[in-house]
Parts: structure tokens; C-alpha cells; sequence
């Protein structure tokens, strides 16, 4: 039996939910369907949101002889089989999902015929094309990207596709809890919806059915996918930047996702790349915090990691042993190095040791003699302590 989400599978654009931005009237695949002209793309998106979707409503609208293949799935000699119905038929549309894993045999096959054009390609794939994707096959592709639905889609899809179930029994408030729970999702929807109409009495479904069946939400937070890194990204970048909602959503999206390990990690880059010496005590807060997570579990865990992201959001930042570092791993990898001075070599008898001296400092050379006078470190004056940092800084480099 064919699922739901295949069996109402949308054939025109008309029908298709979502995407305004691309097949909107006026918009560029709805203007290229209406010019009956289409060129080689590649529709990248998260899971649910209508690319192969699109792609089938695109060929059906302007009756174009299509195949399609599966990058892992399907051989070379599938692909060769494409090329000889291509060939026969004076051009053909090629559907191939999951293109960001064709691999470089298939690719070398498929090129020259996207180039002369006798095979029209559409891509199809949940990573990001500008990493993932063949710099020859994304140059010879428009790249087109498939958004997340709203739930406001969702629920118009779900009400269209109740009328494909015979005597259903289902209201406003379960639609929209559907809804609700896909994140954006549509094919989730669709199956949650299937699911709940066969394992409810008499197809009568009701809240209870659906949160015996879930009640989590499908976060697109898959770690195969480039979902999962966008929201521990815009988890850091929401800390760098100081804005502490977005850093508790994003902290709440992995938290929902149940991936502690991912946040420990993140957040302990984040304390010493983005607040650093503008609040040293960071770090070992965020110790303590991770250390009562992994002690509690959770869902507890979220109460620690809640204190130190809010904490971290508001800190004062400064990135500047971040970034002297990187300027000093960039002079050793560009071979920017020179020879270490002889009295700081093993067992040199001219080292003066700082200890001795007053202040326990002494005026020596350290830098190699090609880098000397160079400054990695450029203070910034976020905090008090890295303002001290710099008036120290400041008075070893005037002796």
C-alpha cells in the first residue's frame, strides 16, 4: 500500500504547498514553467519540505520525458541507461536525489551531458550544495533552495489530505497539534497523520491518540544533515553576539534533540574563543555547569546549561588570545618561523630566569630574530580584567 504522502503527491504547481518564494506568481520556477523552459538546478532543502515534490510537478507541468535515480542506490549503469533514453529521445529530464553523494565516476559520466544539454538535471539534496556538491556539477546548476513549511501550510496540506482517508473522524485542535509537532516537516505530518488514523477506534482521531503517539516535536535536527550544525552555529553566534533568547532557543532546539554531548563541546569553544579574557571565570562555571548536567541527566540537565548559556549570552566578550593564536599558527604554517635565540634553547647558560629579577621580569629577546617586534596579541577593552591584561602588556612592551 502507498503512503499517504506519495498517494496526494501534488501534479501542478497550483497545488503544491508552500515555496511562494519560488513558485509564487511572478516568482522563477513558476516564470520558467510558464516560458516552457527549464534549466539544469538543484533544489536543496531540509527533509519534508517538497523538493522531489517540485521536481515532479515542474516535468508534469511542461510534459518533459523525466528518470530518476538515487546517487547511492543506483549504478553506473543506471546512469548509462539514462544517457541512452536521453539519446533516443533527443534530451530527457534527469531527477537525482540525494545528489550531493554522487560520486566522482557518475559525475564524470553525467558531465558532458549536462554541458551539451541532451540531459537537464534536478538535483535533489538536504545539504548545503556550496560544500557538499561537485564545483563542475553546481557550476553548470541554478541553485534554487526549498524553505521549512509553516505550520499555517501544514495544517492547509493536513486538511487536504483528510479528504483522501475515508471517514476520518478529526478536529481544528488535532490538525494544528500536527502541525505543530512537524517542524516544518510535511512528510512527518502526513505519516503522523496516517499513523494516528490507523490506530485510532473507528478513525476517530483525538488528542489522546496523538500523544500516545508522540509529543516531541520533529526538530530537523538530524546529525547527517546540515540542520543539526545550522542550529549548534547559530548557537554560538547567538552567545557571540549577546543575544540571550536566541541563545536559550537554540540551546532548547539541541536540548529537545538530546544531544548533551554536541553542547558540552560547543559551549566550552565558545567560552574561551568568544568571552576569553573578558571573564576568565567562565570557564570554570561552565566546568561546574557541564559537570551537574552529565551528573543529573536529563531532562534536569537543562537547568545548569539554562544559568551558564544566560550567563555566557551577557558576558562581556573579547576573542583576542583567539585570534593572536591564529595569527601566530598562520606566520608557522606560512613557514614564518626563524630560529629559536640561542639563550632560550634546552640547558643554555645566558637564559635569564624572569624570577630572579624584580617584578620577576628581565628584558630579554624571545622572539625569533625574524619576528621580533611582532604583535599577535591586540588587547580588547571589553572587561576590567583584560583592561589590566593591557596595562601589563602595555609596560613590558615600553622596557
Amino acid at each position: 500500500m502507498r503512503p499517504l504522502a506519495d498517494m496526494i503527491r501534488p501534479e501542478k504547481l497550483d497545488d503544491v504547498v508552500g515555496q511562494r518564494h519560488l513558485i509564487g506568481e511572478g516568482k522563477i520556477i513558476r516564470n520558467l514553467v510558464k516560458n516552457k523552459k527549464i534549466f539544469s538546478m538543484i533544489l536543496h532543502g531540509p527533509c519534508g519540505t517538497g523538493k522531489t515534490t517540485l521536481a515532479y510537478t515542474i516535468v508534469n507541468e511542461l510534459g518533459l520525458k523525466y528518470e530518476f535515480l538515487n546517487a547511492v542506490i543506483n549504478s553506473k549503469k543506471d546512469l548509462d541507461d539514462v544517457i541512452y533514453k536521453a539519446q533516443e529521445n533527443d534530451g530527457l529530464v534527469l531527477i537525482m536525489d540525494e545528489i550531493h553523494r554522487l560520486n566522482k565516476d557518475k559525475q564524470d559520466l553525467l558531465l558532458p551531458y549536462l554541458e551539451n544539454g541532451l540531459i537537464t538535471l534536478i538535483g535533489l539534496t538536504t545539504a548545503n550544495p556550496y560544500h557538499s556538491i561537485n564545483p563542475a556539477i553546481r557550476s553548470r546548476c541554478q541553485l534554487f533552495e526549498v524553505k521549512l513549511l509553516s505550520m499555517d501550510d501544514i495544517a492547509i496540506a493536513l486538511n487536504k489530505a483528510v479528504k483522501y482517508l475515508e471517514k476520518i473522524k478529526i478536529d481544528d485542535d488535532c490538525i494544528h497539534y500536527i502541525a505543530s509537532l512537524a517542524g516544518g516537516d510535511l512528510r512527518y505530518a502526513y505519516n503522523f497523520l496516517e499513523v494516528a488514523y490507523y490506530a485510532s477506534n473507528k478513525h476517530e482521531i483525538t488528542m489522546d491518540i496523538l500523544k500516545m503517539i508522540n509529543n516531541k516535536p520533529s526538530l530537523y535536527i538530524d546529525k547527517n544533515d546540515d540542520g543539526y550544525y545550522d542550529a549548534i552555529s547559530a548557537l554560538q553566534k547567538s552567545i557571540r553576539g549577546s543575544d540571550v533568547n536566541a541563545a536559550l532557543h537554540y540551546l532548547a532546539r539541541l536540548l529537545v534533540a538530546e544531544d548533551l554531548d554536541i553542547i558540552f563541546r560547543r559551549l566550552s569553544v565558545i567560552a574561551y574563543e568568544d568571552i576569553g579574557l573578558a571573564n576568565p571565570a567562565i570557564g570554570p562555571r561552565l566546568d561546574a555547569a557541564i559537570r551537574a548536567a552529565e551528573r543529573v541527566g536529563l531532562p534536569e540537565a537543562r537547568i545548569p546549561l539554562g544559568e551558564i548559556v544566560v550567563d555566557m549570552a551577557l558576558s562581556p566578550k573579547s576573542n583576542s588570545a583567539y585570534m593572536a593564536l591564529t595569527s601566530a599558527i598562520n606566520d608557522v604554517q606560512m613557514g614564518n618561523v626563524g630560529k629559536v635565540p640561542d639563550h632560550l634553547k634546552t640547558n643554555s647558560k645566558d637564559y635569564k630566569y624572569p624570577h630572579n629579577y624584580k617584578g620577576s621580569f628581565v628584558k630579554q629577546q624571545y622572539l625569533p630574530d625574524n619576528l621580533v617586534g611582532k604583535r599577535y596579541y591586540v588587547p580588547k577593552l571589553t572587561s576590567k580584567y583584560e583592561i589590566n591584561l593591557k596595562s601589563i602588556y602595555d609596560k613590558i612592551n615600553e622596557k
